[in-house]
């Protein structure tokens, strides 16, 4: 069995009835988009920008999917307005699993200040968001996540830090 940070995400992913995913390339997130990929169970669609994923996952919600969209924390930045408008207006269910940049760890000083932000823009937009620490915890908060964003009808996010990659 594949014991890696990606593989723990796709397990509790499955766990949830998770079968739509959105996803936006990321150095963390490449080998979980390629998992995604060839899952026969799991419908992906690759966008190029997080505001374009936030409204895909709008359409596959209403057409009766569970959603996730995998991202970079620093697209959280380009996609506040369709959140706000769309899934936080209209009570669309949302879970985002991003890929924390700009934390401990981080090699790209870019990276540092939407890092720094990320948690605070959440708080402010009343997004729910974890921070799991380990593989085993991810695999129960991923699960724990999407109820919370099926129960609120609302975007909730996982934040996997620098260090739950290299796990």
């Amino acid at each position: 069995m594949d014991n890696t940070p990606s593989a723990a995400v796709i397990r509790s992913m499955k766990k949830a009835g998770v079968d739509f995913v959105v996803s936006v390339p990321c150095v963390n997130l490449k080998d979980l988009i390629l998992m995604v990929d060839k899952d026969p169970d799991i419908i992906h669609v690759p966008v190029t920008r997080e505001e374009e994923g936030v409204g895909v996952c709008a359409g596959a919600y209403m057409g009766g999917k569970r959603t996730v969209m995998l991202m970079q924390n620093s697209g959280l930045g380009n996609s506040i307005n369709a959140l706000a408008s769309l899934n936080k207006l209209y009570g669309i269910p949302l879970l985002m699993i991003m890929s924390h940049r700009g934390v401990e760890g981080e090699p790209v000083c870019a990276q540092v200040p939407m890092g720094e932000l990320t948690p605070h823009l959440l708080k402010i937009m009343n997004i729910p968001y974890f921070v799991p620490s380990s593989k085993q915890e991810a695999e129960a908060i991923i699960v724990e996540a999407m109820a919370t964003a099926q129960e609120k009808k609302s975007p909730v996010a996982v934040l996997l830090k620098i260090g739950f990659w290299r796990l």
